[in-house]
């Protein structure tokens, strides 16, 4: 075993020291067995760097008035890997520790790095409390220095400690939030990576402020994680539904071409469950859109909520915003923009054209207008539109007693529901084909598949039905939400899975079976069981059936 003494004439052989250390460093990393050996070795580590820091002993291995910090720096990192996960020895370099930490100066760079070193010993060893608030503010006093490396190597340490030692991080706040202004990109990376960690319930609004303002100023290659991170403490830590829209509204406005694909979907859903917040919503995105049809995010949301809510808009009445007066041609006008810009993708241009079906019956005066809109792109480019645009056309002319039934307002979307990731409103790609899994889907009846119409069952109306069922069982708790709204839509063309189950919770089971499938109609079992041991009342099915014969044994 390698041992050594302390006494002075063994510090003046500084090299023979400091190789020590390390080959004790060594032999404990590369051997964790050896480590209780060595533990015993700490209260010499400690009175030599105790004489280091207090007194020094040698004026040739002085470095801008720090005693060897080469060798301060290998004792600390020593003391850090025997002190680990070991509460005798980190009780013995406790003191030492907060003797470095108050007697070292930092606006040299040796004793930055002696300083950084104690950081790094004392949050990983198990040390006092009031000694991890120190650690943390020397971390804070780093943030500080002119030195662009010192701040991001400070920032770095406290994204790892900011979940165990979140309050003393909070302290340094304000100078973390300064960094955003760094002209440095890497700087400014950690400094957002760190606000965002930082924000919590107290702090949303004023953290939020700082952030959108980050937002509107970084670096595109920031922007994609900035929104992100914003849209995930919005989620969280929301004060109110309405400050969450208002909150993701303005991203989208600043960054909607940098959003995630799952932006969208998620706002929608927002905006579904806020009930006495659509008048407001449908008035501030009709004013985005008339604005900015740039942001293809923000478009489609607002397509999607004009669409939905277009009474709400026309009637100019809203208690939280100065409502808009607008007649119905001017939101025909607007959609029609999205329509024809060369900006629009065509996911934003059916989002476009099927707002502008569902306002056929939400107005009242221009329903031929619409009616003209949806037959220009009956013969689009673009399949998927094409598809949409020829079955609404076929909504107008064969089933228009269907069409107020198929356009209604869609139903909130549970976003805890296991199929919620591909209940994407108003896509053109409703309708699952035989590759996808229909279990929790939310589909409408008119949804496409990737057929020319005209193809198969792509252009045929009569070869779709959908199936309603709503089940308000009676054998949970009146607080439960047991209640299933199923669309289940079928297509005689596709091949079918011989049994799926649409709905199991709280001992009920709904079950389809495929019995038979024909040219001209389909023969569905619909099988439902229940486990418990009360009775269900108030199941109901409904069938909307254009032209297909069905046969449902229950």
């Amino acid at each position: 075993s390698l041992m050594f003494s302390a006494d002075t004439s063994v510090l003046s052989f500084t090299c023979v020291l400091h190789g020590a250390v390390v080959l004790i460093t060594e032999l404990c990393e590369q051997n964790p067995e050896s480590l209780a050996q060595f533990r015993k070795v700490v209260p010499e580590l400690v009175h030599i760097m105790k004489g280091l820091v207090m007194s020094g002993y040698s004026p040739e291995h002085n470095v801008a008035g720090i005693s060897d910090p080469f060798l301060q720096v290998r004792i600390l990192r020593l003391l850090r890997i025997l002190g680990r996960n070991n509460d005798t020895a980190s009780d013995a370099m406790n003191d030492l520790l907060a003797q470095v930490a108050t007697n070292t100066d930092s606006s040299k760079t040796a004793g930055s790095a002696v300083l950084y070193e104690t950081v790094l010993t004392i949050m990983d060893i198990k040390s006092e409390s009031g000694l991890r608030v120190l650690a943390v503010n020397i971390l804070g006093r780093f943030l500080l220095n002119n030195d662009r490396n010192i701040r991001y190597i400070s920032m770095m340490s406290l994204q790892k400690i900011v979940q165990t030692d979140h309050n003393a991080v909070q302290r340094h706040r304000g100078t973390i939030v300064d960094c955003l202004k760094d002209p440095d990109a890497s700087v400014k990376r950690r400094a957002l990576e760190l606000s965002l960690a930082l924000v919590s319930a107290v702090n949303i609004r004023s953290m939020m402020k700082e952030l959108l303002l980050f937002l509107s100023s970084c670096p595109p290659e920031l922007r994609a994680q900035a929104a992100s991170g914003i849209f995930s403490a919005a989620e969280r830590y929301a004060p109110s539904q309405r400050w969450h829209i208002d909150t993701i509204l303005h991203v989208l406005t600043t960054a909607g071409a940098d959003v995630r694909d799952e932006t969208v979907p998620n706002l929608i859903q927002l905006i579904t469950t806020a009930n006495e917040l659509h008048s407001y919503t449908v008035h501030k995105l009709y004013r985005a859109l008339v604005a900015d049809i740039s942001q293809q995010s923000l478009v489609q949301v607002a397509c999607w909520c004009v669409g939905e809510y277009g009474d709400l808009l026309l009637r100019a009445e809203c208690d939280d915003t100065e409502p808009v007066q607008v007649t119905e041609d001017d939101v025909l006008d607007a959609l029609e923009t999205v329509l024809q810009s060369h900006m629009s993708s065509p996911a934003t241009r059916g989002f476009a054209l099927t707002a502008t079906m569902k306002l056929s019956t939400r107005i009242t005066h221009n329903v031929d207008r619409i009616r003209s809109i949806v037959s220009i792109y009956g013969s689009c480019i673009d399949l998927e539109l094409q598809q949409r645009a020829v079955e609404y056309n076929a909504l107008f002319k064969k089933y228009d007693h269907m069409r107020a039934a198929v356009l209604e307002r869609m139903p909130v979307i549970d976003k805890t529901s296991p199929g919620h990731s591909k209940a994407q409103p108003h896509s053109l790609d409703a309708c699952p084909t035989s590759s996808s899994s229909p279990e929790g889907d939310l589909l409408d009846l008119l949804g496409g598949l990737d057929l020319m119409p005209g193809e198969g069952c792509g252009g045929d109306l009569s070869s779709v039905f959908s199936v309603l069922l709503w089940c308000p069982c009676t054998v949970c708790d009146s607080s439960a939400q047991c209640g299933l709204w199923a669309y289940v839509c079928f297509l005689p063309c596709v091949p079918l899975a011989p049994s799926l189950t649409v709905y199991e919770k709280n001992g009920v089971t709904l079950r389809l079976q495929c019995d038979r499938q024909m040219d001209t109609g389909v023969s569905i079992t619909l099988s439902a069981s229940n486990s418990t041991d009360g009775d269900i009342t108030q199941f109901n099915l409904q069938a909307a059936v254009p032209k297909v014969s069905l046969t449902i044994h229950l």
